[in-house]
């Protein structure tokens, strides 16, 4: 069968979506030493999903004996949904907490060299080769598309379709509206980075209120079976 007729099993609509999930896995998906056949494109991505899901089908209708007929067909439902779930959606969860991570380092960067170099462009060629980071990374592909014919307004458009961060997809809709309407970009940016640094603040007193409940589960787990035993087990050795 031809790839041309396999692909018309897709919905557009699907391609398309597989398309903006995979290109929001970012550049480090691309790089050599990380390249594989699975992130080519979409129409490859969408083949590979289904041939696992009719190789699991098969293979349990062939091994699962009295029950296979039953299990054949939840099993592969299932493991089409997992696939998406461990190749695309758990990289791209990953892959925002890290961006919100370094954007308030970058963005400060970006901030301190605007205070001296008003120029939003040449700000961000200083920024990118200062930072080294995801987000630093993006914003270079972006200044690349920039030199080779796209506005920077454009670029910074085409830039937010591969960012996963509403947090950062927003600190750009404020960095191209204060750039198109002429308003004060240091202004923007102050107010951006107070809201990652509150953010920020927020996110580790989260993470503190969040100790006590596992230090109870490890508790209830390791700690409290521990003294039941050393309680328990005179008794139970009496009794023996």
């Amino acid at each position: 069968m031809s790839d041309g007729k396999i692909t018309t099993i897709y919905r557009k609509k699907d391609i398309e979506k597989t398309e903006e999930k995979l290109q929001m896995l970012g550049l480090s998906f691309k790089e050599p030493k990380k390249v594989s056949f699975l992130y080519k494109n979409a129409i490859t991505y969408l083949h590979t999903r289904l041939f696992t899901a009719i190789f699991v089908f098969l293979f349990i209708l062939y091994k699962g004996g009295d029950m296979s007929y039953i299990l054949a067909p939840i099993l592969a439902i299932l493991s089409f949904y997992v696939f998406s779930l461990l190749t695309i959606e758990l990289p791209i969860r990953k892959r925002i907490l890290k961006l919100d991570h370094e954007a308030l380092h970058f963005f400060e960067i970006l901030t301190l060299t605007l205070e001296s170099e008003r120029n939003l462009e040449h700000a961000l060629e200083v920024a990118v080769f200062n930072v080294d980071s995801e987000i630093a990374k993006e914003f270079k592909k972006t200044l690349f598309e920039v030199k080779f014919g796209k506005s920077l307004i454009e670029a910074l458009e085409d830039m937010k379709k591969r960012i996963p961060s509403e947090t950062i997809n927003n600190i750009i809709l404020n960095i191209t509206q204060t750039n198109v309407f002429g308003s004060s970009i240091l202004d923007t940016m102050y107010n951006q980075i107070d809201f990652l640094r509150d953010k920020q603040i927020l996110q580790i007193k989260g993470q503190i209120n969040k100790i006590p409940n596992k230090i109870s589960i490890i508790s209830v787990l390791f700690i409290i079976p521990l003294i039941l035993i050393l309680v328990l087990g005179p008794v139970v050795i009496g009794y023996l």
